[in-house]
């Protein structure tokens, strides 16, 4: 991220999930506030750009999004269903979960955690939306790479002893290894039963054909806003660190797996990427 500036890479991903809403159907993930959010995913905004969005590219990105967003949003309820009652949403960006939360949501005390700069400047997008604060809703300012997550946490409100559930998506490629390593770390310290989902870059190596091309892509353009990439992790590599870190159960949604659950039968080019992929892994 440059200094003082809010994290550049948070509005793409909110355009590819508003303009999910308008574009595809059936839907996979349902968020209409995504629409009119911010004026990059105003109605108007996202028509008068629909031949780009129908490109083989954008379409790949607007499955990723929506796809990872889905698969977080479904293992919280299930995660809600064994008791769980705190949601950290770790790089929480434009997420709009604290205002469409469904029912098992209530009871819960949400943390979005995020830069100080970020945050500020998502919380001033909300309120233009005209989105009151949700009672159970909680900004955290957080600098991941000092390695003072919990310790946030906890200064506003966290009870660490609770179950909870971390979402953590589209933030390991811009940490260190040893931020990594670090978060997983807290999160593995967690109350048993609780539990984390978050996304990985695959290494160039272990990809080829269109998913390479637009990792690369991706790659250049994080690069030229000022947040390159610093880590990435393959799904071996990956699974023997959360199972030395302590983790009792871990669950890899594969692309073969994600494109059985979530993209069967779809006739519109979207289609489970394999150049980012899902980890769930439970205390």
């Amino acid at each position: 991220m440059l200094p003082g500036q809010p994290s550049r890479t948070l509005l793409p991903p909110a355009v590819r999930r508003a303009a999910h809403q308008l574009l595809d159907t059936p839907r996979i993930f349902d968020d209409p506030i995504a629409v009119g959010l911010v004026p990059e995913t105003s109605e108007h905004s996202l028509l008068a750009t629909l031949d780009d969005h129908r490109r083989l590219e954008p379409t790949l990105l607007r499955s990723w999004f929506v796809l990872r967003s889905r698969f977080s949003e479904d293992r919280l309820a299930e995660a809600a269903a064994r008791g769980v009652r705190q949601y950290v949403n770790v790089g929480s960006g434009l997420d709009t979960f604290p205002w469409r939360q469904p029912d098992f949501a209530r009871g819960m005390r949400i943390f979005a955690a995020d830069h100080v700069t970020t945050l500020a400047w998502t919380q001033v997008r909300f309120w233009q939306r005209g989105l009151p604060m949700p009672a159970n809703l909680v900004f955290v300012p957080v600098d991941l790479e000092e390695h003072r997550l919990g310790e946030r946490l906890i200064a506003h409100g966290f009870e660490p002893e609770r179950p909870s559930f971390c979402s953590v998506l589209g933030v390991t490629q811009y940490l260190s290894r040893d931020s990594v390593e670090a978060l997983l770390g807290f999160v593995s310290t967690l109350k048993k039963g609780s539990e984390i989902v978050f996304s990985f870059v695959l290494p160039d190596d272990e990809l080829s054909g269109v998913d390479l091309d637009l990792l690369v892509g991706c790659l250049a353009r994080s690069e030229a806003m000022g947040e390159p990439w610093k880590t990435r992790l393959g799904p071996r590599e990956l699974a023997q660190q959360l199972v030395r870190l302590g983790f009792s159960e871990v669950f890899h949604l594969t692309p073969n797996l994600a494109q059985q659950r979530y993209f069967a039968g779809r006739q519109d080019g979207l289609r489970a990427p394999r150049w980012e992929q899902l980890v769930a892994a439970i205390v």
